[in-house]
């Protein structure tokens, strides 16, 4: 894989934004995908960065500070890739069902198709945080940001469970993205209308207003 398979910036360049700190977090997700855990180091984060030698340790002094950068820099590029509709900061549903159900079956194949190593990246870091507490607190807080704005919608949707129904959705977009990665189903992507299908049943199931089951005589294209 390159760290361009990632969007992480090539090697010798600089971040999107011109830091540093981007530019070595975003080398260490790419390391992380490509080699796991036992392959991050900082001198191996310089090189894949193309810094000098020694400044990731400048910047992350330890292995649980450059971790915990790493997770930061995880949450902040999916909060791109899976951001509500309307945006990051859009809680609403003023949204239709359709255009709501179109926008996360699109967000959810992009991940899976355009950035597939990024995934592989959060399940290294979300195995590590489950060996170390004061890992787990940084993991949990990037989650809270994801979290939150699903809780919020779904009540807006009119959800009269919305912690439950969030976690149901949290639960089934996890499940699907980890199959599709790493389980028994690697080497098959859903497309949009499956996904869509998806998404239009799981919100059925769920009783919210305005949306309906797939017809019966619908294929999945």
């Amino acid at each position: 894989m390159s760290s361009r398979s990632t969007g992480a910036p090539t090697p010798g360049r600089q971040a999107p934004d011109g830091g540093r700190a981007d530019r070595i977090a975003d080398a260490a997700l790419t390391l992380l995908a490509e080699r796991g855990l036992r392959g991050l180091t900082h001198r191996a984060v310089d090189e894949a960065a193309g810094l000098p030698q020694g400044s990731t340790s400048n910047h992350a002094r330890t292995r649980l500070a450059l971790l915990r950068a790493v997770v930061r820099r995880q949450a902040e590029r999916e909060s791109v890739l899976l951001a509500p509709p309307g945006g990051p900061g859009d809680t609403t549903a003023a949204n239709t069902p359709k255009e709501l159900t179109e926008a996360l079956a699109h967000a959810l194949h992009q991940y899976l198709t355009a950035h597939r190593p990024l995934l592989v990246a959060r399940y290294e870091l979300a195995l590590e945080a489950t060996r170390r507490p004061e890992l787990r607190e940084i993991y949990d807080e990037a989650g809270r940001g994801f979290r939150d704005p699903l809780v919020a919608l779904m009540r807006a949707l009119g959800s009269p469970e919305p912690e439950r129904h969030a976690l149901s959705l949290v639960a089934w977009c996890d499940g699907l993205m980890f199959s599709c990665i790493a389980g028994s189903y690697h080497a098959s992507v859903p497309s949009l209308e499956e996904l869509r299908r998806g998404f239009a049943e799981l919100f059925t199931g769920m009783g919210l207003a305005g949306f309906a089951a797939p017809g019966c005589g619908d294929k999945a294209r």
